[in-house]
């Protein structure tokens, strides 16, 4: 019977201590992010701690319309964002490994910018965040990775994926 309990607090041990929070943004792979803010449980208040080399992974869901609405949120925006579509909230990870990788003086923590949403560039109005200024910015992060993704990542950081567009993210 000692045995017993011994064994089962062993095995309690290994359970408890084997598990891993995934939604540690220095832990948690790119599948695991994404159900993670799909079934809202994703619970770091920044965003993950991914490379470059996760960016194929992540341009996988750039045009996911599904709305999410409990996401890591920049603390010092003004401006409460209620819900995000998963694919812009997506693109706005990649941005945040883009912004880190070149030191952006946009930076605030690893937020690349204040919200996950764009604006006009030219004249920083509103732009209704739909399914096809959606489209617009997935189409430049995919064109911006499919054009550099044999170069070295230090070759292409520093180039805007909505350079040629009138977007910049808020």
């Amino acid at each position: 019977m000692k045995n017993l309990k011994i064994l089962l607090i062993c095995l309690c041990l290994i359970s408890f201590l084997g598990c891993e929070d995934d939604s540690d943004p220095s832990n948690v792979s790119v599948d695991n992010y994404v159900e993670l803010l799909k079934k809202g449980d994703y619970n770091s208040s920044e965003l993950p701690n991914f490379s470059y080399e996760d960016i194929p992974a992540l341009l996988a869901y750039r045009n996911e319309s599904q709305l999410i609405k409990d996401f890591p949120v920049n603390m010092i925006s003004s401006y409460w964002l209620p819900e995000c579509t998963l694919g812009m909230y997506v693109l706005w990870t990649i941005e945040s490994i883009r912004a880190r990788a070149v030191e952006s003086e946009n930076l605030i923590g690893t937020f690349p910018s204040q919200n996950p949403i764009v604006e006009n560039k030219n004249n920083f109005e509103w732009i209704e965040q739909n399914n096809n200024v959606r489209a617009t910015v997935a189409d430049s992060y995919f064109s911006w990775w499919q054009i550099n993704k044999d170069k070295n990542f230090d070759l292409f950081k520093n180039i805007d994926p909505l350079k040629n567009t009138e977007l910049r993210w808020h």
